[in-house]
């Protein structure tokens, strides 16, 4: 599908036209390293209500588009958020993380589980992304999120962020079964949700299977890569033209796994060359990220040199210009300015 030239430079790019520049933005763009948005956290301690509420949502989506003007602006909320529209509470704790309610660890609360519908339990969602799109018009291309299926159930499983990943592995290899119809319940949630952010804004949306690089490269296969899929097809069906982002943190095991889900673009963590992962991703499959949060707290000249080093083994290819992951708390917010400047500086 070509778009015109007043459309706007991320989508452009996604959707495989031929640009004057990479575009630039950051996963995590909004949030802790910036000021005004830990001023307005102190005001509201909750993270859900920051997250669900839409005045909030949309404040804090837009924090960085007012500071940066990054080419993409992606809406303020969390991978858990369409959890309780089926029925499982959670809770995110300052320090902590995420806290599940009631863990899900057996058939009957698989079974009991509610069919996710967004335009009812996630209308704020749509809420933010409408008054997103509308207000950031052209200048920016709009980003809607989810979790992945594997994620997703590693949270609910667990019931809570996990270092070893011990109790749904357990499950994955005793109760084989029980894990792939949550898994199945999830793809199929997720898809709606994602088709829901379409409908509702979102140019370009991106899974987050942020646990998948946990999983050996042919468990991958078994209870990951064909979930992804799922939910990369329902979307499809429906939007075919709307770009798809995969991102997973340490991913790369498994990088050629992940192009055959039908995904437009990988997004690459920083443990591995962006060169190497080059010759491992079809040309048609597009490249984000790469680039180590940590070089953030170096100075502007070693800022600029990895960006230009990155950018330099991207040499033609499809290249959106982020992080290998989001952006850490108590980054200068200087040095975020110096990425988005310097990122807009680069040309083909």
């Amino acid at each position: 599908m070509q778009m015109g030239k007043d459309a706007p430079l991320l989508l452009r790019t996604a959707l495989g036209e031929k640009v004057e520049r990479p575009p630039v933005w950051m996963m995590r763009q909004a949030g802790r390293y910036m000021k005004i948005y830990r001023d307005l956290r102190d005001k509201y301690p909750s993270f859900r209500e920051r997250s669900e509420n839409p005045e909030l949502s949309y404040e804090i989506s837009m924090q960085p588009f007012h500071a940066f003007k990054p080419d993409g602006v992606i809406l303020f909320s969390d991978i858990l958020t369409p959890l309780p529209g089926m029925g499982i509470n959670f809770e995110i704790v300052e320090s902590k993380g995420p806290l599940i309610e009631n863990p899900i660890r057996t058939f009957d609360q698989v079974k009991n589980l509610k069919k996710l519908i967004p335009s009812e339990s996630l209308s704020f969602v749509g809420d933010v992304l409408t008054s997103l799109r509308k207000d950031i018009e052209n200048k920016s291309t709009l980003l809607g999120f989810v979790g992945a299926p594997w994620t997703l159930a590693a949270y609910v499983v667990e019931g809570k962020s996990s270092k070893n990943y011990s109790i749904i592995k357990s499950m994955a290899f005793r109760e084989p079964d029980l894990l792939h119809n949550l898994l199945d319940h999830f793809a199929e949630s997720i898809g709606e949700y994602l088709k829901y952010q379409v409908e509702s804004g979102a140019q370009i949306v991106q899974i987050f299977d942020s646990w998948a690089g946990q999983l050996s490269p042919q468990d991958y296969d078994i209870f990951a890569g064909p979930y992804q899929k799922k939910v990369i097809d329902i979307v499809k069906k429906e939007y075919p033209d709307t770009p798809i982002i995969l991102y997973i943190s340490g991913s790369a095991g498994v990088i050629e796994r992940m192009a055959r889900t039908g995904v437009d673009i990988i997004s690459l963590d920083w443990t591995v060359d962006i060169g190497d992962a080059s010759e491992r991703i079809p040309n048609n499959i597009g490249i984000q990220g790469n680039i180590d949060p940590g070089i953030l707290f170096g100075n502007a000249d070693s800022i600029k040199n990895r960006i230009d080093e990155t950018f330099s083994k991207a040499s033609g290819r499809k290249y959106i210009l982020n992080l290998g992951h989001g952006i850490l708390p108590g980054t200068p917010e200087e040095n975020a300015k110096i990425f988005f400047e310097y990122g807009k500086s680069l040309h083909y």
